[in-house]
């Protein structure tokens, strides 16, 4: 399976909408700048680890919950 860049941001949007919880919230609970948020959640910039984790327990999950749901949005996409 080839990574796709975009799906990241995309698999957090949909999870914080499925939540439904503002970007400023989760950037709230997560500490993190809602403008870096928007900017992973848009593909514009690549969250590394600890951003991954923090937003991950930010939705009330482990991180490699939200790594496993990441992959199933790519294999969803091929």
């Amino acid at each position: 399976m080839q990574f796709r860049k975009n799906a990241v941001g995309q698999t957090i949007r949909t999870l914080r909408r499925s939540k439904g919880i503002s970007q400023d919230v989760l950037s709230g609970f997560a500490g993190i700048a809602r403008t870096h948020l928007s900017m992973i959640e848009n593909g514009k910039k690549q969250a590394n680890f600890e951003t991954i984790w923090k937003i991950a327990y930010a939705l009330d999950m482990r991180p490699n919950e939200l790594v496993k749901k990441m992959e199933e949005f790519m294999e969803k996409e091929l």
